[in-house]
Order: structure tokens, then sequence, then C-alpha cells
């Protein structure tokens, strides 16, 4: 009997998430399955976030840059992380919803 262990095209699991999450969870190393929660993902997002702004903190006060550059750096990464700003009941496609 053959083995179907690491092949994706024998099994098709549907995610609940839009496509455009999906992008966006990957450019932050995430991969929801079928039965991750949108909560669950926001809260990776979130601490992800998190550790990056204490090693911005960090780096400011090693001296790396001036301070007066933090407020332009934190602007910088909240953008890479606009996923917090949405609501995750539009993270994921619902029966019946329109887009």
């Amino acid at each position: 009997m053959a083995s179907s262990f690491g092949r994706t095209d024998s099994v098709s699991v549907a995610s609940p998430f839009r496509s455009e999450v999906v992008e966006e969870l990957a450019r932050h190393g995430l991969c929801p399955t079928a039965g991750t929660s949108a909560q669950l993902m926001r809260e990776q997002v979130n601490d992800l976030y998190r550790y990056e702004i204490r090693r911005l903190r960090d780096r400011c006060r090693a001296g790396e840059f001036a301070i007066d550059e933090l407020p332009g750096r934190v602007v910088e990464l909240r953008r890479r992380y606009l996923l917090l700003s949405i609501p995750t009941t539009q993270w994921v496609d619902l029966p019946g919803q329109d887009r």
C-alpha cells in the first residue's frame, strides 16, 4: 500500500480563511489549518507584533538609531501588521456571506 504522507494532492482541506488573510499570515510564517480558529491566528500575529515592537524599543535603547526615529519605525512596523486592525470575523468566509 502506497503512503500519501507528504502529498498535498491526495487530500484537499478547505480553509475557512479568506485568501488575502492566508497570504498575510504566510508573510508572518503562519499557516492555519482547516481547524484553526481566527482568534488563535490573531493571538499569534499579536504575539509576533509585540515581540518585534519590543525588539525595536531595545534597539533604540542600545543606540542603533535615535529616539526621534522611533515613531516612524513603529508606524512602519504597524503597517506590516495590518491584520491586527481587522476584526477576526472578517478574516473568514462565512456561509452565505457576500464580499
